[in-house]
């Protein structure tokens, strides 16, 4: 009978926790701060991307340090975020417009690899997705992301400076502005 209990009030909790997320993702739509301006203060996030321990989809460990030099989208999102599943084509689309420039985008999936895998075998994404587990919740969370929701986007020129972070789905419009700026 505890047992019961127990898993009940886990269920409740996750339930709850997804609702929070929705909430917030419901409440931040329409933020007219979606990309604000150079963030200065969240530099050892840079730092602590090129060093994070992510893998691909089949569990072979990689190295975003690779990336170092170039300008990079990172999405942090999960397969169970419907929000981040939502935006997913969006942020393809962008990414095969940019690619000529150098810019490239890279998912880091909150959830683990099996999620990804099946998720992936649905619906095909333009950039690589990477899994970094949910210690990617920390790493958002040195980006600037304090409510730990997702989807969250970060967006980092050549020289390792954070141009603009998104809490929520992404605003087409203005990723595409600030991308032309670098």
């Amino acid at each position: 009978m505890n047992t019961r209990r127990i898993l009940a009030g886990a269920a409740v909790a996750l339930v709850a926790a997804g609702g929070g997320v929705m909430t917030n993702h419901w409440i931040n739509r329409d933020s007219d701060v979606a990309y604000a301006a150079p963030v200065d203060n969240h530099q050892d996030a840079v730092k602590q991307l090129w060093g994070a321990a992510v893998t691909d989809v089949n569990g072979k460990p990689q190295s975003l340090s690779l990336l170092k030099g170039h300008p990079i989208v990172v999405n942090f999102w999960a397969s169970w975020c419907g929000p981040c599943v939502e935006e997913m084509p969006e942020l393809s689309q962008i990414q095969r417009e940019y690619a000529k420039k150098g810019i490239q985008f890279v998912g880091l999936g909150v959830d683990s690899d099996k999620n990804i895998q099946a998720f992936l075998q649905k619906v095909k994404v333009a950039y690589p997705i990477y899994v970094i587990g949910f210690g990617g919740a920390d790493l958002a969370r040195a980006f600037g992301n304090n409510a730990g929701g997702l989807p969250f986007t970060v967006v980092i020129d050549a020289k390792g400076n954070i141009r603009s972070t998104k809490l929520g789905q992404i605003d087409a419009a203005a990723l595409r502005k600030t991308l032309d700026t670098l």
